[in-house]
């Protein structure tokens, strides 16, 4: 059953990716992606480049180089000046650079002079996606240049990601509900195990149970001739659950010994492993999540912590008491285990299904209006679940929490880069 069923979702997940294909190349060759964005917003093609490899913008005798400086210090940038092809003092020159983003957000950066260039006097963040607008002053002569330089950046139709399956949602507060994992085993309740045992000693006549059958409270179990009465008796279940030992054949004498061992698996106990490090997270009254390795599912309350460590690895113990009524946990199976250790309420998270990997960054794609753009994130408190935004992305940003590879692999294919 479960071979076939990861068949489906891998089938159903490759339908999906191969309908946006076919569908965004169907949409390209009638021409649904307005021109002038670049169809996938890619980066423009080449420029001309000046000595630093940045792009180099030019206005009859005069011209600048626009660079993004990143080696050992956050991003910025470095603008150096020519004049008939020569470079001048950085003095001579006053410079401004407005970015328009994606969201109607503007970053405006002032410029001063260092060395043989001019420096901006901010950071330049993430995504180096915008449109470029540079102001520059030389000789009481202003010239002003415009570009785009995208990256991480594409277009696609509502209908096409509608029916592709992008889902998305807005970015705001959370709760996130932090967990520590746990392996363990299912054991036993003490309390519920019986040993059965004759009332008076004597020779057993008849057995109506065997090893392994299912018993209920009251059930005759043996029937014994008492060596004082040479009377019949009934030995009977004290409680109802599973025959799991035998230590009897009719004919032979009872004494003291146990006849039968009946254990009442309808509650059992789940034993948890805790290192010595990650003891002081677990208390008593947690939540606990489990997971069998047949893939059976339940959750349960931390009821004791036991307050002896084991010698060779510092161990402690945390028992959760677990209702069984279709005996599907056996004991000595083992489990899998998620603590809730804490809550947190965090005012920006975004879901886990929606990270991607891109350059060295986690990012989400954030969506304005039919244009979708990398943000890159840094993270705070995660779960499975929910990952705690304290960098890269605005609240109230919508963005791609659904399919979100297949914007990723959009991207990709348009070639957009981190080219300065």
């Amino acid at each position: 059953m479960v071979i076939p069923m990861i068949r489906n979702i891998i089938l159903t997940i490759a339908v999906i990716f191969v309908t946006f294909i076919v569908v965004r190349w169907q949409l390209n060759e009638q021409d649904h992606i307005h021109e002038g964005a670049s169809e996938h917003a890619q980066v423009e093609e080449d420029y001309p480049r000046g000595p630093h490899n940045g792009r180099l913008l030019r206005e009859g005798d005069f011209a600048v180089e626009i660079t993004i400086f990143e080696t050992g210090v956050p991003p910025e940038f470095r603008v150096y000046p020519y004049y008939q092809g020569q470079p001048i003092s950085p003095s001579d020159v006053d410079l401004s650079i407005e970015l328009g983003r994606t969201g109607n957000v503007a970053d405006s950066f002032a410029f001063y002079g260092q060395a043989d260039f001019l420096r901006g006097d901010g950071v330049v963040t993430e995504p180096h996606s915008f449109d470029v607008t540079v102001t520059a002053t030389h000789q009481d002569k202003t010239h002003q240049w415009r570009f785009e330089s995208y990256e991480g950046r594409t277009i696609i139709p509502d209908q096409l990601a509608s029916e592709a399956g992008i889902g998305t949602e807005v970015a705001g507060s959370a709760k996130i509900i932090e967990t520590l994992k746990l392996t363990g085993r299912v054991e036993i309740d003490p309390n519920r195990v019986s040993q059965v045992r004759p009332r008076f000693p004597g020779m057993v006549k008849r057995i109506h149970v065997e090893l392994g059958e299912i018993v209920k409270a009251g059930d005759t179990m043996l029937t014994v001739e008492s060596s004082e009465s040479l009377q019949e008796y009934p030995v009977k279940a004290p409680i109802g659950g599973l025959v799991i030992k035998r230590n009897v054949q009719a004919g032979e004498v009872t004494a003291d010994a146990p006849l039968f061992t009946i254990v009442d698996l309808s509650h059992v106990w789940m034993e948890l492993d805790i290192f010595a490090r990650d003891s002081g997270r677990v208390k008593k009254g947690q939540t606990v999540t489990f997971e069998t390795l047949d893939g059976h599912t339940g959750n349960g309350i931390i009821d004791w912590l036991s307050p002896l460590s084991s010698h060779a690895s510092q161990s402690i113990h945390a028992r959760v008491p677990l209702n069984n009524p279709d005996t599907r946990l056996r004991p000595g199976q083992f489990v899998r285990a998620d603590v809730e250790i804490a809550e947190h309420d965090v005012p920006l998270a975004v879901r886990r299904s929606g990270v991607q990997g891109f350059r060295d960054f986690q990012v989400v794609f954030a969506k304005f209006g039919e244009t979708y753009e990398v943000r890159m994130l840094e993270f705070g408190i995660t779960n499975g679940e929910w990952l705690e935004v304290i960098g890269g992305l605005a609240p109230g940003t919508e963005y791609v929490s659904e399919n979100s590879y297949l914007i990723k692999a959009d991207i990709e294919k348009s070639g957009a880069s981190h080219d300065h």
